[in-house]
């Protein structure tokens, strides 16, 4: 096999490790209290996840490298970006009732790592079982409309439940059922999130209400097929 071969495959793996290495500038900016950094970094983390398994898929890199796991890595990755970082900002951003903080932020990493081991965390149809712990996403929400502690606490713990109930939740890309609706809210939510992020959080309330409908609309749209996931 060509060394070329070999290094382009080598290539794609690192491309997805770049993940890691904004989930720790991510941290950096979290510690410094620059969220909007931070959620900039998560961002485009965001895009390298969205896009490295199709280049990986294209490139051959299973075949190629076979020592190194892709799925492996993108879950190491994943659980950084998605869980831990998210988790240390919700619980260090003041968002939640300063007692209770840790432990919340406890019970974020812990519900996400074992999701992240649920070989059943995928449905027929390619939807998720489940909140997939998209704690960056959920993190963005609470910092952005700052709901009173109480109540943010009251979602972490109702998202950290939802890890483990039996729905369908929407993967926007790989669903078949209402793709293109589904990549356009993805896409319109993606310049409301700049938006709001061009305006350290603090954007327009049309803004605001945008992030709102589009995020409820994902949260929803996966139970509105009718077939049963399996138990």
């Amino acid at each position: 096999m060509s060394p070329l071969i070999q290094v382009r495959a080598f290539a794609v793996h690192v491309f997805t490790a770049t993940g890691a290495a904004l989930a720790l500038t991510a941290l950096f900016y979290a510690v410094e209290g620059q969220w909007t950094s931070m959620f900039l970094c998560l961002g485009i983390a965001l895009i390298i996840d969205a896009v490295d398994g199709t280049i990986a898929r294209y490139v051959g890199v299973a075949g190629v490298l076979p020592r190194w796991s892709g799925d492996l890595l993108d879950l190491v990755v994943d659980f950084a970006t998605y869980v831990f970082v998210p988790a240390y900002a919700i619980a260090a951003g003041g968002i939640l009732p300063a007692p209770l903080a840790l432990p919340a932020g406890a019970l974020i990493v812990i519900t996400g790592a074992i999701y992240f081991a649920d070989r059943q965390m995928k449905l027929p149809g390619n939807y998720f079982r489940g909140f997939p712990a998209l704690w960056n996403g959920l993190a963005f929400y609470l910092f952005l409309i700052r709901p009173a502690p109480w109540f943010a606490l009251l979602i972490v713990i109702a998202f950290s439940v939802l890890t483990f109930m039996p729905f369908k939740f929407l993967h926007p890309i790989r669903v078949k059922r209402f793709r293109a609706l589904n990549v356009t809210a993805v896409l319109i939510g993606s310049m409301l999130a700049i938006g709001a992020l061009i305006y350290e959080l603090h954007p327009a309330m049309w803004v605001t209400a945008g992030l709102l409908l589009i995020g409820l609309y994902f949260l929803v749209v996966g139970s509105t097929d009718r077939e049963r996931p399996a138990p």
